[in-house]
C-alpha cells in the first residue's frame, strides 16, 4: 500500500491510549513517523486530531500524553513541509504545549537551593518546553512564531505565576528555531520580557533572565548592539537579589550569555560599573561561603568575571588588582571536596584574566599561581580523582598559561603532560543492546540506532575531559613548536586513532587539527624522522577525508590536509599517497555535483515551500565552505609543487570545468575560478593549455551578481597581467578587454558596501596590475590616471594593498605629471591616500620595502616646514596624529 488507509488510521493506537495499556503500537507509529513520514500522509489529519485530543485530556497519564506529543513532533521533524501545509493544526498544538508548560509544582524552597539538580525530563513542563523548541526548529519561525506571539501575551498578563513563567520560557524555547522571524520584531519581544525582571515571583524573574540570556546567545551580536542599554541595567540590578540565590545565580549566567558574544566596544562603556558590581558581589559571596557554605552564586559570579575579562582583553588591566587577590585566596583555600567545582571555576577565571591582561601585568602573580596549580595537581603525591571537576579546568588553565608565557612553559611540561595524556586516552564504556530493550539515558549513557534490531550505547562520563585534553594538546603543539617535540611521538600515537572516535565530534576535530602542528614540531629532527611520522599519519588522515560524515569535522580534516601539505613541502607525499588524495577530492567534487542535482529535484517536490528553500540555502552555505577547503588543498599543492602539480591536476580538471557552467550555482563558479587563479599564480606555463576552459568564464563572471565570484575573476585577470607582462604578451589583449567590466564593478552605486568591498578592491588591484605590467605607466593619459586615483584608498584588502600602493609610489617617484599635478598641487591628496592606507592597515609595517619608499618620499617634504604645514592643514585630524608620530 502507498500509505495508511484513511478508514483505520490509528484505531489500535487510540485503543491503547484509552486503555492505557501496551504502548508498543504507539511507539511503532513514532518509529514509522521518523523513518517513513510520507507513508502517514493519507491519515495525517486524523493522526494530529487524535494527538491533540489526547494531549488536551489531563485524565490521561502524563507519560501517555508525552508519548503522543512525541509522535506529532517526530512527524513535524521528519516531514516539515508536509505539516506546514496543515497549518490549521499549528495553533492548537502550540496552545496545548504552552498549557503543559504551566504544569509546575510550587516548591517552597526552590529559590534558596544551593545544589541545583538536573531537570526531570519526565515532567510535563520539561517535555513540552523541549517539544516547542523542536517544533520551532522543524517548521521554522514563519509558521510557529505568529501563534506564540498570539498565545504568550495573555499568559504574561496572568495573575498565575506559572503562566507568566511558561510564557517567558516559551520565548526561550522558540528563539533558536524562530530566529529569522524574530529578528525583525526583536526589540518588541525584549521590551515585552523586561518588566518581568522585577516580577514579584522569583521563578518568573528566573524565567525572564533565561529568556534574555537565550536571546543574547541566539541573536548575537545584534542583541548586544541594539539592546545593551535596555537589558544590562535590569540584569545588573537583579544581581542584588540576595534573598533568592537561585535567581541571583541565573542573572549572572544571563550576563555570561550577554558578554560571551558581545562586541568589545559595546562592553567598554559599562566595564567600570559592571566590574565594581562584580567585585562587591564576589567579596560578599566569599564571606557568605565562609559563614554558611553556600556557593551557588559565587561559582556563577566567578564565571561571569572570567567572561567579562575574556571579552574586555587588555581593557581589563585597570581592574586586575581588584579581583586577583580574592581569586587567589579562593584558589588557595577552597580545599574541601564539595568546593572542587568552585576551585576549578576560579582556576579558569584566573587564567582567563591572565590571558586578557597579558604577560607583563600577569607576571607578578604567574609564578605563585603556577605553583598553586602544581601543588593542586600533585598534592600529597596523590593523583586527582578521575571525576574531580577541577581536572578539565586545570587542563585548560595550563594551556592558557602556555599562551601567556610562551616558550618558557616548556619547563612545566613534565608535570602538566602526564594527567593530560591520561585524560586524552580515556576509553569510554560501550554497549550493544537490542532496539526494543528499555534503557535509561539519564544514567549517563547515550544511544544511537545501529540497525532495526540494535542500538549502540556509550557512557558519556569522561568524554568531556578527554575532549578538553585533546584540545589542550593541540594548543601545546601549536604554541610550543619544537619545544613540544619530546612528546610529539606519544601524542601522534594518541591522536591518529582518534580520527575514528565517533563518540564525540570535537575529539575527532582536535585529532585532525593537531597533526600539522605535530609534524611542524619535529621538522628540526630531519627529513627521515618527519617522513616516518607522515607515513604513520597519512593513511588514517586520508581515510578520514573519505569517510567523515559530519560537514563541520570534514572541513577541519580538509584544513588539516592542506596545512600538512604546506608544512611538509616537497618530497614527502609519495605517488600512491597523492593518488589517494586526488581520489578523495574527486569523490567530494562528485558528491557536490550530485547534491546540486538533488536540490533541483527538491525544488520540484510537491512539499516545496519557502522554508524548504531556506534549508537548501543553508546546505549551500555548508557546501560552499567545504568547496573552499578543497580549493585550499589545491592552493597549497600548487604552492608547494608548482608546475610539477599540473599533471596531477589534470585528473581533477573536468570537475572544475563542469563547475564553471552557467547553470551551476555561484559558489561553484567562485571556487572553480579560484583554482584556475592558483594555476596561473604557481604554474603559469600551463595556463595556455587550460585557457579554453577559464578565459571566457573569467571575463563573463567579472559582471556576476555574486561578489565572491567577481572577486575571484578579478584576481585571475590581475594574475594574468603579472605572469604574462608586456603590451604584446599572450594575454595582453584579454587583460585590456577586461578593463570596461572591471570599471563597471568599481563604479557601481553599491560597490563600497561591506558585502561588495573585497570584490571592488580586487577589481581596482586588477586594473592596477594591467596598467603596471601590460600597458605601462608611460602610456596612461591624465583622465585614466585621475580616475584611478579617485578609487583610492582601498579600505580592507591587505593582500592587494602592496600592489596598488607600490604602483602609486612608482608614479610618485617618477614624478608623474598627472599624479603630482601642476606645481605638485596633488601632494596633499597623495599623502592623504598613503596615510589612510597605513591607518586602515592596507599598508602594514611588514611591508618594509614599501614603507621605506613612503618614508623616503615624505622625509624631504617634512624638512620644508612651510610646505609640510600647508599639507597638514588639508588633512583630517586622524591623519595629522599619525603623521606627527612618524619619524
Amino acid at each position: 500500500s502507498s500509505g495508511i488507509n484513511a478508514e483505520w488510521p490509528l484505531r489500535p493506537g487510540e485503543d491503547c491510549v484509552i486503555a492505557e495499556d501496551d504502548d508498543g503500537p504507539l511507539k511503532s507509529f513514532v518509529e514509522l513517523a521518523e523513518k517513513m513520514p510520507k507513508f502517514l500522509r493519507p491519515g495525517v489529519d486524523q493522526l494530529i486530531e487524535f494527538a491533540l485530543r489526547v494531549i488536551a485530556n489531563t485524565n490521561f497519564a502524563d507519560n501517555w500524553r508525552q508519548l503522543v506529543l512525541e509522535l506529532v513532533i517526530t512527524i513535524c521533524e521528519s516531514a516539515p513541509a508536509m505539516i506546514r501545509k496543515k497549518d490549521k493544526y499549528i495553533a492548537p498544538l502550540v496552545v496545548q504545549m504552552l498549557q503543559m508548560m504551566t504544569d509546575l509544582e510550587d516548591e517552597e524552597n526552590w529559590a534558596l537551593e544551593d545544589e541545583v539538580e538536573d531537570v526531570d525530563s519526565d515532567e510535563n513542563c520539561v517535555a513540552a518546553e523541549a517539544a516547542l523548541d523542536r517544533l520551532s526548529c522543524a517548521l521554522g519561525g514563519k509558521m510557529v512564531l505568529p501563534h506564540i506571539i498570539q498565545a504568550v501575551p495573555p499568559m504574561l498578563q496572568s495573575k498565575e505565576w506559572k503562566h507568566r513563567y511558561a510564557g517567558l520560557m516559551a520565548i526561550s524555547a522558540s528563539a533558536e528555531g524562530c530566529k529569522k522571524a524574530m529578528e525583525a520584531g526583536l526589540q518588541d519581544i525584549v521590551m515585552a520580557c523586561l518588566p518581568y525582571i522585577a516580577d514579584e515571583h522569583p521563578r518568573v524573574r528566573f524565567a525572564c533572565c533565561n529568556a534574555l540570556g537565550q536571546m543574547a546567545t541566539d541573536f548575537s551580536p545584534i542583541f548586544q548592539k541594539k539592546m545593551h542599554d535596555k537589558v544590562l541595567p535590569g540584569l545588573i540590578l537583579l544581581l542584588d537579589d540576595d534573598a533568592h540565590p537561585r535567581v541571583q545565580s541565573h542573572t549572572a549566567a544571563a550576563l555570561v550569555n550577554f558578554f560571551e558574544e558581545c562586541p568589545q566596544n559595546v562592553l567598554l562603556p559599562y566595564l567600570h560599573n559592571i566590574c565594581q558590581k562584580m567585585q562587591s558581589t564576589l567579596e560578599k559571596k566569599t564571606l557568605e561561603l565562609a559563614s554558611t557554605q553556600r556557593k551557588l552564586v559565587l561559582e556563577q559570579i566567578i564565571t561571569t568575571i572570567a567572561t567579562i575579562a575574556d571579552t574586555a582583553e587588555m581593557h581589563f588591566t585597570p581592574f586586575y588588582t581588584m579581583f586577583m587577590p580574592n581569586l587567589k585566596y579562593i584558589m588557595e583555600n577552597a580545599n574541601d571536596k564539595e568546593l572542587r567545582l568552585l576551585r576549578g571555576k576560579t582556576i579558569e577565571c584566573i587564567s582567563l584574566i591572565g590571558l586578557a591582561v597579558g604577560k607583563e601585568v600577569f607576571l607578578s602573580d604567574a609564578e605563585q599561581i603556577m605553583n598553586m596549580l602544581l601543588k593542586a595537581q600533585t598534592d600529597d603525591g596523590e593523583e586527582m580523582e578521575a571525576d574531580d571537576p577541577q581536572v578539565s579546568y586545570m587542563i585548560s588553565a595550563w594551556a592558557r598559561m602556555c599562551k601567556i608565557i610562551g616558550p618558557q612553559f616548556t619547563a612545566y611540561l613534565p608535570v602538566v603532560m602526564p594527567p593530560l595524556l591520561r585524560a586524552a586516552q580515556i576509553k569510554p564504556e560501550i554497549a550493544l543492546v537490542d532496539s526494543d530493550e528499555q534503557v535509561d539515558e539519564d544514567e549517563g549513557w547515550e544511544y544511537v540506532p545501529l540497525s532495526d534490531q540494535q542500538k549502540f550505547g556509550v557512557k558519556t562520563a569522561g568524554l568531556e575531559d578527554k575532549n578538553t585534553a585533546c584540545q589542550m594538546l593541540v594548543c601545546y603543539a601549536r604554541e610550543l613548536k619544537e619545544g613540544f617535540s619530546e612528546y610529539t611521538e606519544q601524542v601522534v600515537k594518541i591522536m591518529v586513532p582518534l580520527l575514528k572516535f565517533y563518540f564525540h565530534d570535537l575529539i575527532r576535530s582536535a585529532a585532525a587539527e593537531s597533526l600539522p602542528f605535530l609534524l611542524e614540531s619535529v621538522k628540526h629532527k630531519g627529513d627521515d624522522y618527519v617522513r616516518e611520522m607522515w607515513n604513520y599519519i597519512c593513511p588514517e588522515l586520508f581515510k578520514s577525508l573519505q569517510t567523515e560524515m559530519e560537514p563541520d569535522i570534514l572541513a577541519v580534516v580538509m584544513e588539516s590536509v592542506a596545512m600538512c601539505v604546506e608544512v611538509l613541502g616537497v618530497g614527502f607525499i609519495d605517488g600512491l599517497q597523492m593518488d589517494e588524495l586526488v581520489e578523495a577530492m574527486k569523490n567530494h567534487l562528485k558528491k557536490n555535483y550530485d547534491k546540486e542535482e538533488e536540490r533541483k529535484e527538491a525544488r520540484k517536490d510537491e512539499d516545496y515551500d519557502e522554508e524548504v528553500e531556506e534549508g537548501i540555502e543553508e546546505e549551500l552555505d555548508q557546501d560552499d565552505y567545504l568547496l573552499g577547503k578543497i580549493a585550499d588543498i589545491i592552493h597549497n599543492l600548487f604552492g608547494v609543487y608548482g608546475e610539477d602539480f599540473v599533471q596531477v591536476f589534470d585528473k581533477l580538471t573536468s570537475y572544475f570545468v563542469a563547475m564553471l557552467a552557467p547553470e551551476r550555482p555561484g559558489l561553484e563558479h567562485q571556487w572553480a575560478i579560484c583554482v584556475f587563479d592558483d594555476l596561473i599564480d604557481y604554474a603559469p606555463n600551463a595556463a595556455p593549455k587550460y585557457e579554453q576552459h577559464f578565459l571566457e568564464p573569467m571575463m563573463v563572471y567579472l559582471s556576476d551578481s555574486n561578489p565572491g565570484v567577481r572577486q575571484a575573476a578579478a584576481y585571475g585577470v590581475g594574475a594574468l597581467a603579472i605572469k604574462f607582462p608586456g603590451p604584446s604578451s599572450h594575454y595582453a589583449e584579454f587583460c585590456k578587454n577586461c578593463i570596461p567590466s572591471l570599471v563597471n564593478v568599481i563604479s557601481a552605486p553599491a560597490s563600497r558596501e561591506v558585502e561588495n568591498l573585497s570584490a571592488t578592491e580586487n577589481c581596482i588591484s586588477a586594473i592596477t596590475k594591467i596598467f603596471k605590467h601590460v600597458i605601462g605607466s608611460d602610456n596612461l593619459d591624465e583622465g585614466t590616471l585621475m580616475t584611478w586615483m579617485s578609487w583610492l584608498p582601498i579600505q580592507e584588502d591587505e593582500e592587494e594593498g602592496p600592489n596598488v600602493y607600490g604602483f602609486l609610489m612608482d608614479l610618485v617617484e617618477a614624478n608623474n605629471q598627472f599624479v603630482m599635478g601642476k606645481d605638485n598641487i596633488n601632494l596633499p591628496d597623495v599623502i592623504k591616500i598613503l596615510t589612510e592606507a597605513i591607518i586602515n592597515k592596507t599598508i602594514c609595517n611588514e611591508e618594509a620595502v614599501l614603507m621605506s619608499r613612503i618614508t623616503a618620499f615624505m622625509t624631504p617634504l617634512r624638512e620644508n616646514e612651510a610646505l609640510w604645514s600647508a599639507i597638514l592643514l588639508q588633512l583630517p585630524e586622524t591623519h595629522k596624529v599619525l603623521l606627527s608620530g612618524q619619524p
